[in-house]
């Protein structure tokens, strides 16, 4: 209770006033006059009437002690014991709380920002924010509910913007164990088919069972080496790209018993594969007007060594002029075909035939060997084809898609995709092709064939086919039933999309991951997850998207394009996720490899520590002998914290109070007030009267 002032005249009147009454009463005194002290009474009851004072009490709520708990949900947290160890926990600590009505408890989920892509657990960020709107002296503690890997811990020097304990209580156990495989140094590039170096090691947190554990390295799905790492040592790797474009090179490691999660035994780097120079052989037979055609794109790429023989000189042509006289060569068939046949990545036949025997039949067995072992032959055929001399009557047709009948289809055709063709990588979305008829030039003629092998993608006159590929062995085969592929490139009728179908032809038969017929790809752009199914069947079922938690789900496959399905999602983790489609897998790393969330997944006291420490807290671990969960209770505090208790939960109970109203009482207000000024009054009447 405050005692107040609300005068009903200014206070520099009553400061006059009162100095004229000081002076008069002063007067009166040194005079000795009869009733002075009654007047100066009066006097006074007066001035303290004008002044009007009036008794002020507050009316005051205590407030709440604000106490936030952090609960960690990030993914290191996301294993099926912890989770359920911290729904235990949490719910035992609200029943903790719930005791004290005083205390309001602010739970806040902490769980790895949306758009992170190297996410950490960031505990004392989501603390700040729970508490930006709270005075520090409301604050009677921070509770963690966590595995103890946080990642944002401030120094034991640094200033938490509050005076209250911090409390963590840790899942998991004491004697933990985890296993984890990591790239050390690894090239973003590679050259196809040139040794290349990788160095990874095994890491072993907490107590390590010891011995060597066996790594299992995997290229694009097929094993490629099975090593021994001692765990903490780097280990050297020397392996090859197989192919351009991008490669997948996997590592991991069983799993052991007890380990804490399996998410981290696998890794995974990506490798884009370059091809240095591809050795391409182009053989024209007689020369014609499409020559030029081919010879212009190969040339026109300078990753290509092209090696060009037309066959204009038959070996057994010899008329005895002088070597250095002749301005024609011999074919070096067997340089060629015998000693460097592997060394070319493709072999063009361009209107090739047999003619006087150029090449012994043995050597187009090699040739078919080649292919059977992974080469990649183009067969872009003309009337020659037809005939006797045609290649087809050689041990070539072992790999041949298509045989001829002998006859030529001699008419005006627009080049057609088939039905497959719409769906094959090597033809979908060519330009024109979804006009009818195609924006395209007419050609004139083709190769009439028996019913092939492979896939027919494009097709002629009444649909016989025009292009045809086919797997035969380890190796690709193509075929271009004609020889007016150069009418497009020299713009007849507006020409056709040459290059684009002569660089997709040869580039599927150089086996571009990108141009597979039935293919599974992911690819990760930040937290979106973006899945590709290619095939030439109908629609491919859902995908099935294994998550690094162990979690499964599948999402649907919506088709896009001819032959091609697309799904895309937002993850809520990041790590190794694998996606699977019938029989095809692929695996996709989501986020940054080394995020810190997978450098150790083990539980800890030791991190909030030092900080418990200073502020008077206590860090204890919530897992019981039983299985169960052990919280401990709660102590309330009043004034600072002076000691740590190692058995409960120290709160700070804030003293803070807020003011609801303040009621008042005036002096001299009523009838008390009037009676009071009578009172005087009338005493001093009653002396003058004497």
């Amino acid at each position: 209770m405050t005692l107040g002032f609300s005068p009903f005249l200014p206070w520099s009147f009553l400061a006059v006033l009162a100095a004229v009454m000081v002076l008069i009463a002063a007067f009166a005194f040194w005079r000795r006059i009869r009733g002075a002290w009654i007047r100066a009474l009066a006097a006074l009851c007066l001035l303290a009437a004008l002044a009007n004072p009036v008794f002020m009490q507050e009316d005051r709520d205590q407030l709440s002690t604000i106490v936030p708990v952090i609960v960690d949900r990030s993914q290191s947290q996301q294993t099926p014991e912890r989770i359920k160890m911290t729904n235990n926990a949490l719910a035992a600590l609200k029943d903790r709380l719930a005791q004290f009505p005083r205390i309001e408890p602010r739970f806040v989920d902490a769980k790895d920002p949306a758009e992170a892509e190297s996410p950490s657990t960031r505990l004392f960020a989501a603390l700040h924010t729970a508490i930006a709107d709270v005075p520090p002296a409301r604050i009677g503690g921070a509770i963690f509910l966590t595995d103890g890997q946080i990642h944002d811990i401030p120094g034991v020097n640094q200033a938490l913007g509050f005076d209250a304990p911090i409390h963590g209580l840790i899942t998991g156990h004491a004697d933990e164990f985890d296993r984890r495989i990591e790239v050390v140094r690894a090239p973003r590039f590679g050259i196809v088919n040139e040794d290349q170096q990788l160095t990874f090691r095994v890491v072993d947190d907490g107590k390590s069972p010891g011995g060597s554990a066996p790594v299992t390295v995997r290229m694009n799905g097929d094993e490629i080496a099975t090593l021994q790492a001692t765990p903490g040592q780097e280990i050297p790797l020397s392996f090859k790209v197989p192919r351009a474009g991008n490669n997948v090179l996997e590592f991991s490691v069983p799993e052991l018993p007890g380990e804490v999660t399996s998410t981290n035994n696998r890794t995974v780097q990506l490798i884009e594969g370059i091809r240095q120079n591809m050795r391409v052989l182009l053989i024209s037979g007689e020369p014609h007007s499409g020559e030029r055609a081919w010879r212009n794109l190969l040339k026109s790429d300078a990753s290509i060594d092209l090696v060009h023989f037309t066959i204009l000189r038959p070996p057994d042509k010899q008329d005895g002029t002088p070597v250095n006289e002749l301005s024609l060569i011999a074919f070096p068939t067997r340089e060629l075909f015998v000693d460097k046949i592997n060394d070319f990545d493709l072999i063009v036949f361009d209107r090739y035939q047999d003619r006087a025997n150029v090449l012994p039949m043995l050597y187009y067995d090699y040739i078919a060997q080649y292919v059977q072992n992974g080469g990649a032959l183009l067969v872009a055929a003309g009337p020659e084809h037809a005939s006797e001399s045609s290649i087809a009557l050689t041990p070539l047709s072992s790999v041949l898609p298509a045989a001829p009948t002998g006859q030529m289809i001699e008419k005006p055709f627009y080049p057609r995709l088939s039905d497959e063709g719409k769906k094959h990588p090597v033809t979908r979305g060519l330009d024109g092709a979804d006009q009818e008829p195609p924006h395209w030039g007419r050609w004139f003629r083709s190769v009439d064939v028996e019913p092939p092998q492979g896939q027919t993608v494009m097709v002629g006159a009444d649909n016989h086919p025009l292009l045809v590929l086919n797997r035969v062995g380890q190796g690709r085969v193509a075929m271009l039933l004609s020889d007016q592929g150069w009418l497009w490139a020299r713009g007849f009728e507006g020409g056709g999309p040459h290059v684009s179908l002569y660089r997709r032809i040869a580039h599927w038969l150089l086996k571009e991951p990108a141009l597979e017929e039935e293919a599974l790809t992911a690819t990760a752009s930040g937290r979106n997850l973006q899945i590709t199914r290619q095939t030439l069947g109908d629609n491919p079922g859902n995908a099935t998207i294994k998550y690094p938690s162990g979690r499964t789900e599948t999402v649907p496959l919506t088709q896009s394009e001819p032959g091609l399905y697309r799904a895309e999602k937002h993850m809520d983790e990041i790590g190794l996720f694998q996606i699977a489609n019938g029989n095809l897998t692929t695996l996709v790393h989501v986020g940054a490899v080394d995020a810190p969330e997978f450098k150790a997944m083990i539980s800890t006291t030791d991190t909030l520590k030092p900080l418990a420490d200073k502020t008077k807290g206590l860090v204890t671990r919530v897992a019981s002998n039983g299985g169960g969960v052990t919280v401990p209770p709660i102590l309330p505090v009043r004034g600072a914290v002076r000691s740590a208790d190692d058995q409960r939960l120290t709160i700070r109970m804030t003293d803070e109070t807020v003011l609801k109203g303040i009621n008042t009482l005036p002096l001299f207000a009523g009838f008390a007030g009037l009676a009071a000024l009578l009172f005087v009054f009338a005493a001093t009447w009653w002396r003058e009267g004497r």
